[in-house]
Parts: structure tokens; sequence; C-alpha cells
């Protein structure tokens, strides 16, 4: 017979204690007195540790379980009932009102949080949620700050694909982490890749919006030209129309046919009268959305003549100006006709030190190489996986310039410098500038007036050319002022029903004496509502943020996280963002409450199971 250590023979006469006490009452008196002497030999010889003789009574106890206290399956099935729904309360409360594990699905927040980053998300940082819904018990408005990370509930917002199951049995909705850079009376407008602002007394925020800390995380303020497209069920003459056109989730514009089918195009209240046109929007006129070209493709796809733009290895076309004076009529993915805004296409010849400083800041998703195709990492091989032979296979990723691949547990290491995807020739280039988000052959120059555009974005800042975060042309190079002078004369000489915009700096919202322009944020700056926030996403070529789905309401907040607790390397830690204060009355009241919760449980628990206990 097999001699059981003291902590064992312990935990069997808790248990054959617990049954009894519930039992006794069913029990006869020959047998009440035999557990009773049973379990009282078995208390004294633990008291005394005898190991020897407790382990021998500890055996004879074990009999009754299957004797006298055996459970009925209606028993066992209450028991288990009663034990999984105390945990699982347990558990709600704690993951919906103290804190939270939480892994990052998508690269959304790159470089801060990447794909499979392990956080510890608290939920006292801005007040005391109500678990299982949205709301809260005490919220404080004051603790939430600009460019802080923030978690909130897609519950009852415009978010596509928001379900989920809590538990694997409740179901819910999906969480979200982005980096929250409005809030509630604040006018922001985005220009070189950063945001200006004035809060709702007027005030001069723009300092608080980029801080050095974030100075390589840029903005940009919308994701598609078009932006969120509200099609009719039915089309009318073979075209879907009427369309309305939101950005930020709010309503901006519509696109309408005419009696001889000519789209016709309007803003829409309160936008109609407060600007000019669509490309107006809170900064949208300093940003374009580009692709690079061979000079092949720049005759078949542009109406740029290649005289003109001079020999080059690589040239990029940039898609700008999204304007609804002067829509059109094009084919969406699904093959259908609908209203579009209406761009200009300007075209800029790259040298190859342009090209070396694209491929110094390159950065893409997170991609898998399978047998020389690649793929968008969380997706699947398909026909639409571009080519990419001569790479080993694995999973890659490229930030700042530099390569890494993906091991096991989500650890990068950086990839030698003799790594096949380092060749960067002009065609190797070109495939990841233009497919290196998405991954898709869809996106890959195929027509003119293309639908689908890779989501690389280039914009002035200070009269230099940025792309993917940097800037690519100084203001000064001979072959960006050439490029601007064209652009003017190209403006000069366009029809008036087909106008050319020049793609020029605009300037920052500034005065000339370097102030905040308060005025034009006024009448064309975005404006946060009333208890609304809006959440960006740091990398936001892979970002469905506000600019989707429109403003956080304030009842969906449910926390922030502090630190990254996986993998380990540069990112492990504290999170980047302003710093929380770490007392707060919401998280004093939440821990006050655990603690009183656990110091009770604590003390029943010592009293219940504390030796000697009475047996009868």
């Amino acid at each position: 017979m097999k001699i059981y250590r003291l902590k064992k023979s312990l935990h069997i006469f808790r248990h054959i204690l617990k049954l009894y006490r519930r039992k006794r009452k069913v029990l006869s008196e020959i047998h009440r007195v035999e557990v009773v002497q049973t379990l009282t030999n078995l208390q004294e010889q633990i008291l005394e540790k005898d190991r020897v003789q407790a382990s021998e009574i500890a055996h004879e106890a074990e009999e009754f379980l299957t004797l006298y206290l055996k459970k009925s399956p209606l028993e066992r099935i209450r028991d288990f009932i009663v034990g999984l729904g105390l945990a699982l309360l347990v558990a709600v409360l704690i993951r919906t009102m103290w804190f939270e594990l939480y892994e990052i699905p998508t690269g959304s927040m790159r470089p801060t949080l990447a794909e499979g980053d392990r956080l510890v998300v608290s939920k006292t940082t801005y007040g005391i949620n109500i678990p299982l819904k949205r709301g809260h018990f005490l919220f404080d408005p004051d603790l939430v700050l600009r460019n802080g990370t923030v978690v909130f509930t897609g519950a009852g917002m415009d978010i596509h694909d928001v379900d989920t199951l809590y538990f694997y049995l409740f179901p819910g909705k999906k969480q979200f982490v982005k980096r929250l850079i409005g809030k509630p009376g604040d006018i922001l407008y985005f220009y070189g890749g950063k945001i200006y602002g004035i809060d709702k007394n007027g005030n001069d925020i723009s300092k608080d919006l980029n801080p050095e800390f974030l100075s390589k995380i840029d903005h940009v303020p919308y994701i598609y030209l078009n932006g969120k497209m509200i099609l009719p069920e039915k089309a009318q003459g073979g075209i879907y129309a009427p369309v309305t056109l939101k950005q930020m989730n709010k309503a901006v514009a519509k696109l309408s046919l005419g009696s001889t089918n000519k789209v016709i195009g309007e803003m829409l209240p309160p936008f109609k009268g407060a600007v000019e046109d669509y490309y107006e929007l809170w900064g949208f006129s300093d940003y374009g959305v580009s692709r690079l070209l061979t000079d092949r493709e720049v005759e078949k796809y542009t109406g740029t003549p290649l005289t003109q733009l001079g020999k080059a290895p690589l040239y990029m076309e940039i898609i700008h100006h999204p304007t609804v004076k002067h829509p059109k009529i094009e084919k969406d993915p699904m093959g259908r006709l609908v209203p579009s805004v209406g761009t200009t296409s300007s075209v800029i010849p790259l040298s190859q030190d342009h090209l070396n400083t694209l491929m110094s800041n390159l950065y893409t998703a997170r991609f898998i190489v399978k047998d020389g195709h690649a793929y968008r990492y969380g997706s699947k091989l398909s026909q639409a996986s571009p080519k990419l032979p001569g790479i080993p296979n694995g999973t890659y990723e490229f930030y700042y310039g530099k390569g890494y691949q993906v091991r096991f547990g989500g650890i990068i290491t950086e990839l030698p410098k003799d790594h096949p995807l380092y060749q960067f020739t002009p065609e190797r280039m070109q495939l990841l500038y233009n497919l290196g988000i998405e991954w898709m052959t869809f996106y890959a120059p195929y027509t003119k007036d293309q639908y689908l555009l890779p989501s690389r974005y280039v914009y002035y800042r200070d009269g230099d050319l940025f792309a993917m975060g940097a800037s690519m042309i100084k203001k000064d190079d001979p072959i960006l002022l050439k490029f601007i002078q064209q652009e003017y004369l190209r403006q000069e000489a366009a029809p008036n029903y087909r106008p050319h915009i020049p793609f020029d700096d605009p300037g920052p919202p500034l005065t000339s004496e370097g102030e905040i322009d308060t005025a034009l944020l006024q009448q064309k700056g975005i404006t946060i509502p009333v208890s609304r926030y809006m959440a960006l996403g740091d990398n936001y070529a892979m970002s469905a943020d506000s600019r989707d789905f429109g403003f956080v309401p304030e009842e969906n907040i449910r926390g922030a996280p502090d630190y990254i607790f996986w993998p380990p390397g540069p990112r492990f830690g504290a999170i980047l963002q302003v710093d929380y204060p770490f007392f707060n009355s919401p998280r004093f009241v939440v821990w006050v409450l655990a603690f009183v919760g656990f110091g009770t449980y604590y003390i029943v628990h010592r009293k219940w199971n504390k030796l000697p206990q009475k047996i009868e």
C-alpha cells in the first residue's frame, strides 16, 4: 500500500469531512459513528505528524467515498455547475473590472504592438466598468490622455465582424486596441503625417498630439479615397446610385445620377458651404495614394508622357485630390458600376538615391513565404499570392528598412545582410512597395484609374515629399522642383471638365506668425462630438480605426494596456505611450474591493480548513 505524504492525507481528510457534513443527516447511526471515529483518528495522526499512521487511516477513509459518501449523478452535476459558475463569475469580474491578459491579433498598432504580442490590460485606468455590458459605474474623462493606448469594445459600433465568444460560451463583442488621439470637443487637422488641433476651449494642443517619443508614428486622414460607400440595393440603369460617401463614418458627400446618367456630386451638411470640395476635408489635400511603375506601365496606365519625365529606374504615380465636383464611374472589386470621386494622377521619376531612401525605410505587413509565394500573415495562400522566388520558407516582416524573421512564439530575429530578401533590385523594390501591405496581386498595377490601390501614402511636410514616414525627396531636389513646375503647367493645359489639380505642399494649418490657424481648423477640421473619442492605429496602412468606424463612444472604453509580457525583445515592458497616473480613484476602489474579497475568502477558507476541526 502506498504511503501518502501528510499533505495528501490532509487533503483526503478535508474532502471526506466536507462530504460527511453534507450527508450526515441521511447516514445511519452506525455509519455516522464509523465515519466520525475514522476522521477523528486521521486528524489526530495528522496533528502528530505521523505520516505512516495518517496514511493508513487515510486509505481506510477513502473507502467511504464508495460506501457511504458517494455522490449521486445529480450531485456531481450540481457541484460541477456551481463550481464552473463561481469560476466564471470571478473570471468575468476580474477581466471586466480589474485586469485582463490580451493578445494582439493584427498589425494595426505596429511598431508599438505587433501580431502575437501579449499584454496586461488595466481595466481601472479611466473608471470602473459594468461587467458584460457597455458603460461604467464610475468614469473620469480627465484620466483619458491623448496619445495613450486605449482598449474599447465594438458593441453598438459600426464595425465589421465584431461578434465573438467569451470563454467559448458567452456571446460578446471583440475588443480593440488603438491610440487615443482626440477627446470630446477637439478640432483636428492632418498635415505632414502629423495632427494639429485645438481643444474645446480653443487651446492649441498640437504639441500634445505630436510628442517627441512618437516621432516615428505618422497619421493619415483617410483609409480609402472614397471612404465607406453606402450603395443602394438595386442598380439604376446598370449603375448603383445614389452613393453616400462616409469619412470618419460621417456622411460627407453624395454622388447621384443626372438625367443623362452623368454623375453629380455634392457635399453634405455641415460640410456643404464650409469646404469648396471633398479634398479640403481636414487636410486631405496634402495626402496621396501612391504606387511604383516601370516606364512601360507609365505609358500604359497614366496620362503622363515619358518624354516629360525622363529616364528613371522606377516612377511613382500619386493619386490625389479626390473631388466630388468632377466625379467618375468605375467598377468596384465585385464588378459593379459605381459612382466614385474623381482624382488627379501625377507621376514623378525616382532616382536610385530615392529608391535607396525607400529601401532604408521600408516597412511591410508580416508575411509568410511558402514554396516561392508570399501571403499576408493571418490570411491564406491563394492564386492571388505574389511570387517571391528564392526566399526560404518562413514568416518575415520589414520595419525601418530592416528585415526580420518571425520565429516560434512571435520572437523576431534580424535577417543577415546576405539574406535573399535584401536583394533590392528595382523589380524587388516595386513588389515590396506595391504589395508589401496587402500581399495580393490585385493591388499590382494592371490598369489606368485602378480601383484597388496599395496602402502606400505620400505627403508633404515642410516642402519635403514623404513616403513610409521618411523624407523621400528633399524640397530643393531638382527632380521635385521640376515636378511641381510641371504640375502647374498641366493645370493650365487641362480642360475645365477634367481639371488637373497640382500635387504641391499646402503648408501646415498655421498663421504667418506660426500660431495655430483657429479659423482654418474651425472651417475645415474634424470636430470630435460630445462623449466621443478618436482612436487611430499606429500603423495607418493596416488599421481599421476611427477613419472607418467613426468615433468611440465613452461607454465603450474599457481600459488601457500597461505592458507587454511576451515576446522578449525591444517592445518588452512598458508600452510606448503617455504616462498614466498609477494612483487614481477608480483603481483605489477596485483594489480595495479586491483586497476585501480575497481577504474574506482567505479568512473563511482558513476557518473551515484549519486544524483541529470539529467533526461532530
